[in-house]
């Protein structure tokens, strides 16, 4: 736990050293749980959005994508359930004086019995080297089977509890498992209550007749009310998705683990309008396909799962969670939920207007069931960043900080880096830069060593560095260097362009889809 913990606050650290995040207004000692995207933090989530448009949109013909406002008619949110559904369990420690969310607090007792688990795996994997088959370990261990049990017992009550309002079996739960405060150890608990997550603000001039709205808590609804206005415009037969990304906004009991739990983050959603009765097929086909869509990004396999829902969203028939081995342990990335016909018929019932499709095949009209993609992309951020930070020792003993990013991703394409200031080098390199620019985001540096400037271009994760040396002044060659590898190579000024694209691209990614 101590290593993960120190893995962590390496994150943070690199990212705010290296311009990818800074807390929000820190010259006023910031604010809690709001964060600024740096220069570099910038380039990489816009390259983020980038990837997942172009897989989502345009290279599905029956996806297109819009842009909705953050602010709503106020009815959308009654509508859509939010003003009366839209509440995590909360609970407070008499003793602290802190606030928690009462099922997170019971979730992370079940993380540090799995945490037992995987040391019990860890320590069997060692003892039997080559002959240890994991998955007959895990099926017959005493052990192993005595901590997942209690586990999925445990997580199964909770659901059922906060499934039925039981908030007073909530609270038994917490008492009878004896979870303390995590920083005081108190076991103090007041009772659980509700907590409704919506920021609220007005509009009008004047405070007597200006409306009650709401910062949008996800961009979902947008899609729905627009549902009419793009299947129409765009003439799409269903099966067919608006896919969006946007900034929400949620008033959390605990927002912590950085840019992981914020109050104002952003999604990128799609809800994809199918026939009544095949959304479970279309289901299963997306959560397949977005799984395949992350992997793509050379993570590894083994740092994603599927964890499929026991407690239901009042909206849902099948919903699951594409989870991600962050620093501080799996974590939800993605949700995929079959989200049935309840947000269209609401917003009929609401509205008085219809929302439904007419079926020449059926010769039917009807309400389409709705089965959606949602991925935190601040969260994706964090999975990619901290995955791909990493200490390297080399074979000459010393040390670099590497941020290995996909080469698409990565805030810089390529590094022009003069050998030296004088001897017509500089002006040189900025031909080649002014001539590259239009194509790539790329970085001009003269000052100190080569050797500085390389580790500082590998520290925010550009793919190549381009030097110019005396020898470029005569044969129109430079030398470029790999992050990865660290091999340099010299090459023809003309072929730059071929080979920073070649690396670059986002066919690198998207082709693997």
């Amino acid at each position: 736990m101590a290593k993960q913990e120190d893995v962590f606050k390496k994150v943070i650290s690199h990212a705010k050293e290296y311009g990818f995040i800074f807390p929000s207004s820190e010259i006023y000692d910031g604010l809690s749980a709001v964060y600024d995207y740096g220069q570099n933090g910038a380039e990489l989530k816009n390259n983020i959005k980038q990837y997942w448009w172009k897989a989502m949109v345009q290279l599905n013909e029956n996806i297109v994508g819009i842009d909705s406002a953050i602010l709503m008619h106020p009815t959308t949110w009654k509508a859509s359930g939010h003003v009366d559904a839209f509440n995590d369990p909360l609970i407070d420690n008499k003793d602290s004086k802190k606030r928690f969310r009462a099922d997170v607090l019971v979730e992370d007792y079940c993380a540090k019995i799995e945490d037992k688990e995987n040391k019990e795996i860890e320590k069997a994997a060692k003892r039997f080297g080559d002959a240890f088959d994991k998955d007959q370990f895990v099926a017959t261990n005493p052990k192993i089977l005595e901590y997942r049990a209690k586990r999925e017992a445990i997580l199964s009550r909770l659901a059922k509890s906060l499934e039925n309002e039981d908030l007073a079996d909530v609270k038994a739960l917490i008492e009878e498992l004896e979870i303390a405060d995590p920083d005081t150890g108190s076991k103090n608990w007041t009772e659980v209550r509700q907590f409704n997550l919506m920021f609220g603000t007005k509009l009008g001039a004047s405070a007597d007749n200006a409306m009650d709205l709401y910062l949008r808590p996800e961009t979902a609804q947008g899609i729905f009310v627009n549902f009419l206005n793009v299947q129409k415009t765009s003439r799409h037969k269903l099966p067919f998705g608006i896919a969006q990304i946007g900034k929400a906004f949620r008033n959390e009991i605990v927002a912590r683990q950085f840019i992981f739990r914020m109050r104002e983050f952003e999604q990128m959603e799609m809800q994809f309008f199918v026939a009544p009765g095949t959304e479970l097929e279309f289901y299963e086909q997306w959560k397949q396909k977005r799984l395949n869509w992350h992997l793509a990004l050379g993570l590894g396999n083994d740092n994603y799962r599927f964890h499929d829902h026991e407690k239901l969203a009042h909206y849902a028939n099948a919903a699951a969670d594409i989870e991600f081995n962050f620093p501080f342990g799996f974590k939800e990335l993605e949700g995929i939920h079959s989200r049935t016909d309840f947000d269209l018929k609401a917003h009929e019932e609401f509205s008085g207007r219809k929302l439904q499709f007419f079926d020449p095949e059926r010769n039917e009209n009807y309400v389409p069931y709705v089965v959606e993609t949602s991925v935190g992309l601040d969260r994706l951020f964090l999975s990619i960043f901290a995955h791909c930070l990493r200490d390297e020792v080399l074979e000459d003993g010393s040390e670099r900080t590497v941020l290995s990013l996909p080469p698409a991703l990565a805030p810089i394409k390529a590094a022009i880096l003069p050998l030296m200031k004088k001897d017509g080098l500089a002006e040189y390199a900025e031909k080649v830069f002014n001539d590259l620019k239009y194509d790539f985001n790329l970085f001009y540096e003269e000052k100190d060593a080569i050797g500085k400037r390389y580790r500082r271009q590998d520290a925010i994760g550009t793919p190549y560095c381009i030097t110019i040396d005396h020898d470029s002044l005569t044969d129109h060659t430079v030398t470029i260097r790999d992050r990865d590898t660290m091999q340099q190579e010299r090459v023809p000024v003309a072929d730059l362009r071929r080979i920073i694209d070649e690396k670059t691209n986002f066919r690198n990614l998207l082709s693997q889809l």
